[in-house]
């Protein structure tokens, strides 16, 4: 039994050091897990006046509902997370008794100067908390965009990240198995 994994990229540019940790996260997940990217490039801010609800934005519900679980790449602006993540959260949670999300398991990891996205991840655990989505506690997944964990492309070239990605995506596996009672 394999589980289908929904990446959600808070960043929207192709060479964004976020978007190398999903790149990273797609190459090298464990067996039984299959990472799909969400695009939001087309997703407009969340409005309930909209009579009917855009392509883009039909696509990601879909894309939420055949996901067992959300890999978050969180990257951090103004010390929050990015407009684009909490949006495509905030599309998916005024879905009827928010059943795209409610229980579902998050793995979140990021990437932004400093301290590598921590206060935009712990403002995304808030999030979460609200839309009773429940996110991994370990191992946490900082990035310095700047440290040199990166290539000019924004790909992730740092092996002690690398190694954290691994252990994430691995935890987030064997947590959907325990929820699905397959110990194995």
């Amino acid at each position: 039994m394999s589980i289908n994994v929904l990446a959600i990229c808070g960043s929207l540019r192709a060479k964004s050091t976020n978007r190398g940790l999903v790149r990273y996260a797609m190459g090298n997940c464990p067996d039984g897990m299959k990472i799909h990217l969400a695009d939001l490039m087309e997703v407009p801010f969340y409005n309930a006046d909209l009579g009917a609800k855009p392509a883009a934005v039909q696509t990601l519900l879909q894309q939420m509902a055949e996901a067992d679980a959300l890999l978050l790449a969180c990257p951090e602006y103004n010390y929050s997370l990015a407009p684009a993540l909490k949006n495509a959260l905030d599309w998916a949670s005024r879905e009827p008794d928010n059943h795209l999300l409610s229980g579902k398991p998050v793995a979140i990891m990021g990437s932004a100067a400093g301290m590598g996205s921590s206060r935009a991840q712990y403002h995304l655990r808030q999030v979460c908390v609200y839309l009773n989505l429940h996110p991994l506690n370990q191992p946490e997944v900082f990035a310095n965009a700047f440290s040199g964990a990166f290539d000019n492309d924004g790909d992730l070239i740092d092996q002690k990240i690398q190694a954290n990605i691994r252990k994430l995506l691995a935890a987030l596996l064997s947590w959907q198995q325990r929820l699905n009672g397959n110990n194995n």
